[in-house]
């Protein structure tokens, strides 16, 4: 059947398939799933808000979450299965139908539901959108998908181990091959850190929560939410597998937040550096949409200290005044590069924008949506609001450089580009910042930056500078 015969063919929905009498986890991740397809939308956001309003909770909304999150982080992989078993490129297959397709295969392959009900909950679902005749092409092609597991399936489709190990392992754990290329250069060329990397950003990772200090600590947070206390960050809470932080009192006051350990540790790295006389002004210059600047705002009202956040979109600055309500915080709206304050700050954090390339485990379909081509725009916008950032500071004031991205060309180039153009600044070793007495000095590297990962230390793959103004 040709893809204008599944268009024109019977939509119109027989009355023991209505949607409503249909799996809701299942529906509402088909739901999620377009959406992200449609108009960009951001599964991470868009799904935790559907189970609210439609009131899936427990088992149903686990099952959801584990569909949407694992379909939208496999997509490359499923696309290439779901291409092959119908014999036809995924973009002249219809959409609504692709959908389905996704979330079919995404059980077949990465799930211990049987194959009978990922087929058949996969054709109800299409047939009660789209009438008898498409839901049998969904038939066909999950039937075939079915007959392979998925290493069998790799085994078929990816490239060949021996010939081309990047994209080999690119393709295996579900990454576009040039974000492979990209891993492989940060990891020193190393092909097991490469797999591990990859596999880590394959599986989806536990919820981090910042106690915000001197509202909470970790300890206290830790025991109102059942988690254990962080490894790295001293403000650092693991919640249990399954916990939803909209449920605790602590996060809904506004005594703890969702922040990934490796984030923390930016604005941790900040707050211990050394500025010899610090006379409380701090500054975030790229402050959206406020978790850093929520920390920093409370480390500074324990210091005495008082925080400028700057952000250039007014949206962003207005979901950064709610989570900095009470705290010595002044936001400003106003590009980064000429905000308009006066120099003479004692530590300034550039969170720079980035590719986001680090944060791809807790972003499930952006690795599918970046690109090479974004990448000198960002490196451009990078370069000159550090090179802003160091005009601010004061003599003997710190800078932290960070990107949630392990690129070089995000983080190593920038740094020593701007430094080969702004004279009198020295880099500071990064390590010590972030690894107090916890961590293993190898396991940051030879410094003076850092560089997080999710398969070395489970947080995600953050870079920092630190940067003294001389």
């Amino acid at each position: 059947m040709s893809p204008a015969e599944h268009r024109s063919g019977d939509r119109r929905p027989e009355r023991k398939y209505r949607e409503k009498d249909l799996d809701p986890a299942r529906i509402v991740a088909r739901d999620v799933l377009r959406a992200v397809r449609e108009r960009d939308a951001y599964a991470n956001l868009l799904l935790p808000r559907l189970l609210r309003e439609r009131r899936i909770t427990g088992r149903d909304a686990a099952l959801a979450t584990e569909l949407t999150y694992g379909s939208a982080r496999s997509l490359g992989l499923l696309d290439a299965v779901i291409a092959a078993a119908a014999g036809r490129p995924v973009d002249e297959i219809d959409g609504s139908l692709l959908d389905v397709l996704r979330l079919g295969t995404y059980q077949l392959l990465r799930t211990r539901i049987g194959s009978h009900a990922a087929v058949s909950t996969s054709v109800d679902i299409a047939r009660s959108e789209n009438g008898m005749g498409p839901s049998g092409f969904v038939n066909a092609v999950l039937r075939k998908v079915s007959q392979r597991d998925e290493q069998l399936w790799i085994e078929e489709l990816a490239p060949s181990m021996m010939d081309d190990r990047i994209g080999n392992l690119s393709f295996t754990y579900a990454h576009p091959r040039w974000i492979g290329e990209v891993f492989h250069r940060a990891l020193g060329g190393s092909t097991g850190e490469l797999q591990a990397a990859l596999a880590a950003d394959d599986e989806r990772p536990i919820v981090h929560l910042v106690a915000r200090p001197g509202q909470i600590t970790a300890e206290e947070l830790a025991l109102i939410s059942g988690g254990d206390e962080g490894r790295y960050s001293p403000y650092c809470v693991y919640l249990p597998e399954g916990g939803d932080p909209g449920e605790l009192d602590a996060v809904r006051e506004g005594f703890a937040g969702v922040q990934d350990e490796g984030s923390q540790l930016v604005a941790v790295a900040l707050a211990r550096a050394d500025v010899g006389d610090d006379g409380g002004r701090w500054l975030d210059l790229c402050a959206g949409p406020g978790g850093k600047a929520a920390l920093l705002g409370s480390l500074a009202e324990v210091s005495g200290a008082h925080l400028d956040a700057v952000e250039i979109s007014a949206h962003r600055a207005e979901l950064i005044e709610k989570v900095v309500d009470s705290l010595p915080v002044t936001v400003h709206v106003a590009d980064g590069r000429s905000s308009g304050l006066e120099p003479g700050f004692d530590r300034i954090l550039v969170d720079a924008p980035c590719s986001g390339l680090g944060s791809l485990r807790r972003r499930p379909e952006a690795r599918w949506r970046r690109r090479p081509e974004d990448l000198p725009e960002l490196v451009t916008l990078q370069r000159e609001l550090l090179a802003e950032a160091l005009h601010l500071v004061k003599p003997g004031g710190v800078v932290v450089y960070s990107t949630c991205s392990p690129h070089p060309a995000e983080t190593v180039e920038v740094v020593d580009t701007v430094l080969t153009e702004v004279a009198g600044v020295s880099r500071l070793d990064a390590r010590p910042l972030v690894a107090g007495d916890v961590f293993d000095p190898e396991s940051l590297g030879d410094g003076p930056y850092v560089q997080l990962w999710p398969h070395r230390h489970d947080t995600d793959a953050m870079f920092l500078a630190a940067l003294r103004k001389d």
